[in-house]
């Protein structure tokens, strides 16, 4: 029989031998599962995505390229991204500068891709090219600027005609696109895909019909450099679609807007490169 305490309950001699075993109240649980959660995230966030297989995201961004390019020489007559026509038309407003305002869009558009290629660039060489955190912010930052661009174009002011107009309401969203539009080339250049730069054709045709295995069965630089022109194709006829539509040009930022958050989606979860 168990001896009594002073108390008078009874006490059992083996307890003392039974190890103590320390339980987390409840209501520090969940906060040692957000912390290990956080941890992950950022070490996720930290690492080089592979390139294997990065090629296909950086095809789709000519979608995002002929969309914006397309709604823009529709509304405004300059381009956005493809800066070899810009050049041209600053070159033809300087021969006449009274015959067209267009030209001076262009230049603004010219200038704009200039300062957002030296600032995105150095933000990737900075913090690592391929870092996933980096790409991914690459890409928020451009989706921001576009959807700053479409947002002026909703709600901003109007112009009676937007060709000829060089308001702030046209200049400025011009601005903000193409600051934005380098952001793709950049990536590309930090992923070491240099050809895919989605703001260049030419450089494409060329290589591809001076490709000495041109109809090889298995061609990886060839069938890149098809798809290239074609989803160009398809995202400029998208654009000229929706320029045309109700919805005009801001539906066209708005829809560039999404799919650059799926460019975002999609750096945050590609593969991570092996150690």
């Amino acid at each position: 029989m168990a001896p009594k305490s002073r108390h008078g309950s009874s006490r059992n001699p083996m307890a003392s031998n039974e190890p103590e075993t320390s339980v987390l109240p409840d209501e520090e649980q969940p906060l040692l599962e957000i912390s290990v959660s956080k941890s992950g995230w950022r070490k996720n966030m930290m690492v080089n995505v592979t390139r294997d297989k990065v090629d296909v995201i950086l095809l789709l961004c000519y979608i995002i390229t002929g969309l914006l390019d397309s709604a823009a020489i529709s509304t405004w007559g300059s381009f956005v991204s493809m800066q070899t026509g810009n050049t041209v038309y600053i070159g033809l407003g300087l021969a006449a500068p009274s015959e067209s305002q267009r030209w001076i869009k262009s230049g603004v558009a010219l200038m704009s891709f200039c300062i957002g290629s030296f600032c995105f660039s150095r933000f990737h060489r900075f913090f690592m090219p391929c870092r996933r955190w980096v790409l991914c912010a690459s890409f928020i930052a451009q989706m921001c600027f576009t959807i700053a661009a479409a947002a002026i174009l909703t709600w901003g002011p109007t112009s009676a005609n937007e060709k000829d107009d060089i308001g702030w309401n046209v200049l400025v969203p011009i601005a903000l696109v193409s600051f934005q539009s380098c952001g793709q080339a950049v990536a590309s250049r930090a992923l070491k895909y240099n050809a895919l730069t989605s703001v260049v054709l030419t450089s494409l045709y060329c290589d591809l019909f001076s490709d000495a295995e041109l109809f090889m069965l298995h061609n990886s630089d060839r069938n890149r450099r098809i798809s290239a022109p074609v989803l160009l194709l398809l995202g400029a006829i998208a654009g000229g679609l929706v320029a045309h539509s109700p919805i005009g040009t801001a539906g066209a930022l708005w829809i560039a807007a999404g799919l650059k958050l799926g460019v975002v989606f999609s750096w945050y979860s590609w593969p991570a490169v092996e150690d």
